[in-house]
């Protein structure tokens, strides 16, 4: 082979070499193996995992070079300790557990967030004007309310202990007594009793100051460490996948009725209309910078609330419960 021979031969390897390369440069992330993720929801399939499951059945995961598997939670399964424990890579969440989860040293971290506020609130008769108007009345509360926004309510308002009475999730009480109050989620308490033809008022905790959000997004300190990139697209495309869930909320019902048997075509609609009305996904912060937002200011207050109800230690390092990393240039405005 003569050396000019040779040297065209080599030029033509090393072009195509550098063409295959640009190629796979230029593939979509799609071309590559998608990661799997496990989601752990915080309870059974409801309205309120509407982005999530969203995300799963329009493709939007898939889309973030994902592929996501979402396992019911419910009353008997702990998320932090599966979490903690590698079985999930994100979990739902709330500020309160991950806080106390901080205080005692479990690697958690809060990554974003569905709800501008907690749906948490109390259903009442309809004599009671304010959330400040119970000093008469009998309150049920759960034993998760104990451990979050009962001292809270109490401090605020100077409710007592004895008015509280343990709720069982049962309306009876409700129903029968005019003089009881009792701690409701729009999309399940407030639905049994506008079924029930029983007229009811409803004051969302958060509009009187309740700092939390809700059903957040959250991982391990070591996955933010080891995976942000990962971190980014989950976070990003669920926040997507609200926006989505708000626009049409179809493809992710039929995948929330496949999970929860229970859930009904009536009961998702009153829900997402709820969600809709509070505007829990795009109001507050989220009108400004985008659904899944989070604050420095909004994690402070709910510091400062469970160090002065009891709730936490003073001292506990918070910031190791949240990051914003992830959601303050994501701007998925609604």
């Amino acid at each position: 082979m003569d050396k000019r021979t040779f040297m065209r031969r080599t030029l033509r390897a090393a072009g195509a070499l550098l063409g295959a390369a640009a190629l796979q440069l230029a593939a979509p992330a799609s071309a590559h193996a998608e990661d799997k993720v496990t989601l752990l929801s915080n309870w059974y399939a409801q309205a309120e995992h509407g982005g999530f499951y969203q995300a799963v059945a329009t493709g939007i995961y898939k889309k973030y070079g994902m592929d996501v598997t979402i396992k019911m939670g419910g009353p008997q399964v702990n998320n932090m300790q599966i979490l903690v424990a590698g079985q999930a890579d994100f979990s739902m969440g709330y500020d309160f557990t991950v806080m106390k989860g901080v205080e005692q040293g479990l690697p958690l971290v809060t990554v974003g967030t569905s709800f501008q506020s907690d749906l948490q609130g109390m259903m009442t008769h309809d004599d009671v004007s304010s959330l400040g108007g119970l000093k008469n009345k009998t309150i049920l509360v759960a034993g998760s309310g104990q451990a979050s926004w009962w001292p809270w309510l109490k401090s605020k308002y100077g409710y007592s202990d004895a008015q509280s009475k343990a709720y069982t999730f049962n309306l009876q009480p409700f129903f029968a007594d005019p003089n009881i109050a009792q701690q409701a989620y729009p999309s399940s308490e407030l639905f049994q009793a506008d079924k029930a033809g029983m007229k009811s008022k409803f004051f969302l905790f958060a509009r009187d100051g309740y700092p939390p959000y809700g059903t957040t997004i959250i991982t391990l300190q070591k996955t933010v460490a080891a995976k942000p990139d990962l971190v980014q697209r989950f976070v990003k495309a669920t926040a997507e996948g609200w926006k989505s869930y708000l626009q049409d909320p179809a493809p992710a019902n039929a995948l929330i009725k496949q999970d929860n048997k229970n859930m009904s075509d009536e009961q998702l609609a009153y829900a997402v209309a709820k969600l809709k009305e509070l505007q829990v996904v795009t109001g507050g912060d989220a009108a400004k910078y985008g659904i899944g937002v989070m604050t420095d200011e909004r994690w402070k207050q709910t510091y400062d609330v469970m160090v002065a109800t009891g709730l936490l230690k003073a001292g506990t390092d918070y910031r190791k419960a949240y990051t914003t990393q992830f959601v303050k240039d994501m701007k998925v405005m609604p």
